[in-house]
């Protein structure tokens, strides 16, 4: 029996990304357009348990589009992970008269909306991470921003690294999975990528390369490590002891979750959250939208979340073979 859905809420969860934005002002503006009550909820999952939330309309949406983080906040809740938590979101949902709810965040995020989808509250997810690390999208919000704030930041490193004849280790984010760290390094030109898919060898993945590229002459370098694999800091230490060149590590860190969203960030966000709100207008849910081959789908959340996603070898073989 397909639910009849009159008010839709829409949260943001997990880590904040560049385009998030971007895709509440197209989840509120085409739920608007097509009849629908906009509900915005605060905090994600624990400002729905609390419900922190408000009605939206088109002005709510007004000049976000360019804005990183999200003006919807996001929270961390452990208390909807429990059962009792998960039915006290059920409940605010109904006392709120949210009939639906789409979701912008990562796997915890959609398990959370799987859950609400089996209590009877129909749930879309949409993929926002900048670790681009969703098993069953191609692409994440907020991806394309941070690795081109990444290869800015590095851009302006390697001009002092050049000039002091030194070694720069840079740890970049994506505790789990190597995209950023990979493309970025690409981009860069750095010597060594080292990647959380692939076992770390110091001889194999710092001095054979470091060495082979004095050999033809250079005397600076970059290293691009995910973070989780080594910390920056010991990593720069003990290449400075086997080595004698002056090593120094930069922590990108958080800076990568800023910054106003790219072009791409904001029409794919767009074009997301659109999709979304078109699926619960005609009595789909309990869904994931998600890329593939370029352009916006969408799977069972239940298929999406038993997906598994690996690392394009051939990219680290470009990286290997140019990089030097």
């Amino acid at each position: 029996m397909v639910k009849e859905i009159k008010t839709i809420g829409v949260l943001t969860s997990g880590g904040d990304a560049p385009g998030m934005n971007a895709c509440v002002r197209a989840i509120v503006r085409t739920g608007i357009a097509k009849g629908f009550r906009m509900i915005g909820v605060q905090r994600g999952y624990n400002g729905l348990i609390n419900g922190e939330c408000y009605e939206m309309n088109l002005r709510s949406v007004s000049n976000i589009i360019h804005r990183g983080g999200t003006v919807l906040y996001t929270a961390r809740c452990l208390e909807f992970k429990t059962e009792e938590g998960q039915q006290k979101a059920v409940d605010r949902c109904k006392e709120l008269g949210i009939d639906a709810l789409v979701v912008i965040g990562g796997d915890g995020s959609f398990m959370g909306a799987r859950a609400l989808s089996n209590k009877g509250i129909p749930c879309v997810g949409i993929p926002g991470t900048i670790d681009n690390d969703i098993a069953c999208s191609e692409y994440t919000i907020g991806y394309d921003t941070a690795m081109n704030t990444a290869v800015e930041m590095i851009d302006k490193l390697r001009d002092t690294t050049q000039s002091h004849d030194r070694c720069s280790v840079v740890e970049v984010m994506g505790h789990h999975a190597g995209y950023i760290a990979l493309n970025v390094g690409i981009a860069t030109g750095a010597m060594a990528v080292l990647l959380p898919e692939r076992p770390f060898d110091f001889e194999r993945d710092i001095l054979v390369p470091m060495n082979k590229t004095q050999l033809s002459g250079k005397k600076h370098f970059i290293i691009i490590v995910s973070e989780g694999i080594v910390p920056a800091q010991e990593l720069a230490r003990k290449i400075q002891t086997r080595t004698g060149v002056d090593t120094r590590a930069t922590v990108l860190g958080h800076v990568q979750r800023g910054g106003s969203p790219t072009l791409r960030d904001r029409v794919m966000a767009s074009t997301m959250g659109y999709h979304a709100v078109d699926l619960l207008s005609i009595g789909i849910y309990n869904r994931v939208v998600a890329v593939t081959g370029g352009k916006v789908v969408d799977y069972d959340i239940n298929v999406a979340l038993g997906m598994h996603k690996t690392i394009d070898s051939s990219m680290i073989d470009v990286a290997n073979t140019i990089s030097i």
